[in-house]
């Protein structure tokens, strides 16, 4: 993450803000600003990579990510923090502990919500369903068809969350298991089309929720190879998503990807690379009417 804020391109929607105009202060009886600080394939990593490490030395950490959450939460009034999945695996933490650990400070940092990676199936259903029951936050999982699993009662196929005026609904997007884990971990799981069942989720939380934005969770990958549904194709395919935050592919994304979908609007990607390194961090500004005028900054922090 840095020891200090790596501020970006400001992507406009309409009259740019820019990033010096958009203060704490802007939410008043016409416009609502949303901040959503988000992270993905964090793969367990609850240290700081070390000094000698050839790309990220000193970087990323739970501690130094919480700090800088607090911090922006006493500078901004409405603070969403979400993550894309690929939680577990990757250190020793995870070996030892399960993923209780990264759930316990997840839950400590405050999380929103997070959508489930194919690596938070490593030590099968049973030891997934076990540390998701502890925790303070929900998992969200949208195309995953969860009859005759556990996991069913304790996941969630959407979840509104309101902030100031504006109802927020959150769908997430589970990649195809199939080939990335072994049959045993995930029986019961029928993975559906997630621009089927995305669509239609984003769709019954606009029209029958009065939802005003909807944010897709997606661990489906940005850019894979052909033959694979990727962000990419849940945007251009999609008329109800209005912001998809990927994981999977570990990309740094300096600045979110603009998409046109179906109904020729655009729809933003966002993915903040892997390990914890960086707070992905992306401004929203709503009018009076609720409609997003400003996707105004993203901050890679």
């Amino acid at each position: 993450m840095g020891n200090r804020r790596d501020f970006l391109k400001t992507v406009s929607l309409g009259t740019a803000i820019g990033t010096l105009g958009l203060s704490s202060c802007i939410t008043n009886n016409r416009i609502t600003k949303i901040t959503i600080l988000h992270t993905n394939d964090v793969h367990s990593h609850i240290d700081p990579f070390p000094a000698n490490h050839r790309k990220f030395p000193n970087q990323g950490g739970f501690a130094r990510r919480a700090a800088l959450v607090k911090q922006i939460r006493k500078e901004e009034e409405h603070v969403l923090l979400l993550d894309a999945g690929d939680i577990f695996q990757g250190t020793p933490y995870f070996n030892f502990y399960k993923g209780e650990l990264e759930i316990k400070l997840m839950g400590d940092m405050g999380y929103d919500a997070a959508t489930i990676g194919n690596h938070e199936f490593d030590n099968g259903e049973h030891e997934l369903c076990k540390q998701i029951s502890k925790a303070d936050f929900p998992f969200i999982i949208t195309n995953y068809g969860l009859d005759g699993n556990k996991l069913k009662t304790l996941t969630h196929p959407y979840k509104i969350i309101q902030k100031g005026n504006i109802r927020i609904g959150i769908i997430g997007l589970g990649i195809k298991l199939e080939g990335l884990v072994s049959p045993n971990n995930y029986k019961n799981i029928t993975y559906n089309n997630p621009i089927i069942e995305g669509e239609k989720a984003a769709s019954f939380l606009k029209e029958k929720e009065n939802c005003d934005y909807i944010i897709a969770l997606s661990h489906l990958g940005y850019d894979l190879k052909e033959g694979m549904i990727r962000d990419i194709d849940v945007a251009k395919n999609t008329t109800n998503i209005d912001l998809i935050l990927g994981g999977h592919s570990h990309i740094f994304l300096d600045t979110p990807t603009a998409i046109k979908n179906k109904a020729d609007k655009r729809v933003y990607i966002g993915q903040t690379g892997w390990g914890g390194v960086k707070l992905g961090r992306i401004d929203i500004v709503f009018n009076g009417d609720k409609k997003e005028t400003e996707l105004a900054l993203q901050a890679h922090l």
